[in-house]
């Protein structure tokens, strides 16, 4: 039972619900709602994003082993083996490009398609690149953002034209990855990524701890809310500029869900006092916010409400089923 709870933690379990949902949201701009279709994006979705994980949480051993909070971590712990974690990691990059075929099964393999593939090939290759390098490079975190972004754009590719919806959300997706990392990640990892030397741009600007005090300076600070203003303007965009229809309700459940966003990353941005479990708190909650997002904006241009509700509710629901079944506690990941 210890190995499958361990494995469930390395695999991320509670998380996948929304580490798969970019495809399908690329998928469903173009006009895919069919279960077959989004289920098979949802599957090569999750395994793109496991692998990224995976790959990164081997690559950062020895700088977890120097975060008290991460010694239950897998790899760490050694409840499971290095050697094991990359058998998973390659089992995963053949299947993903395994269930591509059967995805295109019996279909032309249009320049959509090549283009399709070739986006999640520069994924995996700028999300292997930063899981390697990103501790020692500034600025190593546009790379994970732009690989995200193209797994999602592989949803979008893989059964027709991108709309200006869909490059919106690539933006918005990349947006929000690159908060992720640079800021919540920054903030999280400030206790030790000094002492292996870590290169990133919560360093670079300021970001430091004494003690357990931590530092977060104003130019860092703005930083971060300069990306989710960037991301709350492109999601009224569509309406604004492009005339999409929207009900006012909808509207008003959108800023009311921007408005939470901004709220709990000025909640992170004002510590002062480093405490791993409440930024943990901090970055779970504008995770399952921001999840809501691009669904909310949906509303008004899928066929019915319901998609964009199953959108909302599932990475939820999914975290909340899964995560005590691992021994974690909800809004507390091993991060």
């Amino acid at each position: 039972m210890n190995k499958i709870v361990a494995y469930a933690r390395l695999l991320r379990i509670p998380g996948i619900g929304g580490l798969a949902i970019p495809p399908v949201i690329g998928a469903i701009t173009v006009g895919v709602f069919d279960f077959y279709s989004l289920t098979m994006v949802f599957i090569i979705g999750a395994l793109a994003a496991l692998y990224g994980f995976i790959l990164n949480d081997y690559a950062d051993i020895e700088v977890d082993k120097l975060a008290k909070d991460l010694h239950g971590k897998p790899l760490v712990s050694g409840d499971i083996s290095t050697k094991n974690a990359l058998i998973i990691c390659i089992f995963f990059i053949l299947f993903s490009f395994l269930l591509v075929g059967i995805l295109w099964y019996g279909q032309t393999i249009d320049y959509l398609k090549f283009t399709a593939l070739l986006s999640l090939f520069i994924a995996g290759m700028l999300g292997s690149t930063y899981d390697f390098y990103g501790k020692k490079i500034v600025g190593a975190d546009f790379l994970v953002a732009i690989s995200v972004a193209f797994v999602f754009l592989f949803g979008a590719l893989s059964f027709g034209q991108p709309t200006i919806i869909t490059w919106i959300i690539f933006i918005l997706t990349f947006n929000q990855i690159l908060h992720m990392n640079a800021i919540e990640g920054g903030i999280k990892d400030a206790d030790h990524d000094p002492e292996m030397g870590v290169k990133n741009i919560a360093l670079s600007m300021g970001v430091k701890m004494r003690g357990v005090n931590i530092t977060i300076p104003d130019g860092f600070k703005i930083f971060s809310i300069g990306i989710r203003l960037f991301s709350a303007t492109l999601l009224f965009l569509p309406f604004v500029l492009f005339n999409y229809n929207y009900y006012i309700w909808q509207l008003v459940i959108l800023g009311l869900a921007i408005l939470g966003v901004l709220f709990f990353s000025i909640k992170l941005l004002s510590i002062k006092i480093f405490n791993r479990n409440k930024i943990r708190k901090y970055i779970a909650i504008q995770s399952f916010l921001r999840y809501s997002l691009v669904p909310i904006m949906l509303i008004s241009i899928v066929p019915t409400i319901l998609y964009s509700v199953i959108l909302i509710i599932f990475p939820i629901v999914w975290y909340i089923a899964f995560t005590p079944l691992i021994g974690e506690k909800l809004l507390r990941p091993r991060m």
